[in-house]
């Protein structure tokens, strides 16, 4: 997996260096192809330059095929191209893609691959109909350019992507319903997860059926939407900056369009760098917590921040185990979600102090650049394009990490497994 993504940015950088992929004489400069191969196939969003101004439409074919590659992920697109070119897959492809896709198993490997194609190709179809519908006939646009926007976003969108054709994101249509609530519908259900999406579409009508997983994302994802609906819209109702120079319909919408996004997708219908630093602070939060596993979401994923949540909970009623919709939580998921958690953090802070370090900028501004990299998110508050060369390579590092998982690229490095055949006695320190 480390490899396919190092492959897919080095080859999408090289077609952005082309002088085909932009406008006017210039290329692009090895920077800024980099950055954004790397946003794009992390699905990020983070820009250094503006996407319909800077790419032609070449460059913006390979943004959209690389944020497509990155969606779907590397693994599972080789996976979908071997089973139509020769109709069978090697072992250790298999037990990759199966990692990658999160598949239960070898046998419903191509049952899953197939899924998540179906599934992104019928979501993203729907959503880019809508959208070029409404683009041609009520804002006129020439039917060319409304069938590329919406396919552009529509794929953008599922994919959790947050790349935009216009210059200032979506704030123009920051009171347009259609547009706002077909995007983020289209985010919701990309940060759902493949494995939540496959198993609704089989199982909707039967929630006993359904797994912990899908209990706890499906629980979890309308929680996080309202409470941070409620959040920013609260914190910015007065802001004649951002949601206060909407009328009170449009700043509801704003709000909700706005928690959607840090279901870790990048597009803004307000100016992110004019909220107040208490609206970052919590979006931060929501940016880290991310949505569903094996998606196109990024951050430590809802179900990981929800089992830490009822490790909490356990610990603080005196439980000897940890039970979670009547089944009892592996004690191996504990120390799994406990790792991701703390490497996030670990590096986060890292990378955190390391740009803050480059540059003059003040914490909160830095903090939601770093947590909005590593997460996926592509929110910015409007300093990526100005920071210096350095600490643009650290976001490209943790958009790179984040697409990958901390503990996966963690893995991935260490290439190898350890089986310790002998145990140390038991003895317990004191916490707290």
């Amino acid at each position: 997996m480390l490899a396919g993504f190092a492959l897919a940015t080095a080859i999408g950088t090289g077609l952005l260096l082309l002088p085909v992929a932009t406008h006017g004489p210039e290329s692009a400069t090895p920077i800024q192809a980099f950055f954004t191969a790397v946003s794009a196939i992390s699905v990020t969003g983070h820009i250094i330059v503006p996407t319909p101004d800077f790419w032609s439409p070449f460059g913006q074919v390979v943004i959209l095929l690389l944020i497509q590659l990155g969606g779907l992920g590397v693994m599972t697109f080789a996976s979908i191209v071997g089973f139509v070119v020769v109709r069978r897959m090697s072992l250790r492809s298999r037990l990759t893609t199966a990692t990658e896709s999160k598949a239960l198993g070898l046998d419903d490997l191509q049952r899953v691959v197939r899924g998540v194609l179906r599934t992104a190709l019928v979501i993203e179809g729907a959503v880019a109909l809508v959208l070029t519908l409404w683009f041609g006939l009520v804002y006129e646009y020439p039917w060319g350019k409304a069938i590329w926007y919406g396919v552009f976003h529509g794929v953008s969108s599922f994919n959790n992507a947050g790349f935009a054709l216009f210059d200032d994101s979506l704030e123009g249509f920051a009171s347009d319903p259609v547009v706002c609530l077909t995007i983020a519908l289209s985010i919701i259900l990309g940060g759902l997860g493949f494995p939540v999406l496959l198993q609704l579409r089989k199982h909707l009508r039967s929630p006993r059926l359904w797994s912990m997983n899908t209990r706890i994302v499906v629980f979890a994802t309308p929680v996080l939407l309202i409470l941070g609906s409620v959040y920013i819209t609260a914190i910015e109702w007065n802001n004649p900056d951002t949601l206060g120079r909407l009328d009170p319909a449009a700043r509801i919408l704003a709000g909700f369009f706005q928690s959607v996004q840090t279901r870790t997708a990048g597009f803004d219908s307000v100016p992110i760098g004019s909220m107040h630093e208490t609206t970052w602070l919590g979006m931060d939060v929501l940016m880290l917590i991310g949505g569903g596993p094996a998606g196109t979401a990024g951050g430590i994923k809802v179900t990981t921040f929800a089992v830490l949540l009822f490790i909490l909970l356990a610990e603080v009623r005196g439980d000897g185990v940890v039970n979670v919709f009547g089944k009892r939580l592996s004690r191996a998921v504990h120390r799994q979600a406990i790792a991701v958690a703390l490497v996030s953090l670990a590096v986060i802070i890292t990378a955190t102090g390391a740009i803050m370090l480059m540059t003059e900028h003040r914490l909160g501004e830095t903090l939601f650049e770093v947590i909005s990299a590593f997460s996926t998110v592509g929110l910015s508050t409007g300093i990526t394009a100005g920071l210096p060369v350095g600490a643009q390579l650290v976001l490209a590092a943790l958009m790179f990490v984040g697409r990958l998982g901390p503990i996966t690229f963690a893995t991935a490095l260490a290439l190898r497994e350890r089986s310790v055949l002998y145990q140390y006695p038991k003895e317990r320190p004191i916490i707290g």
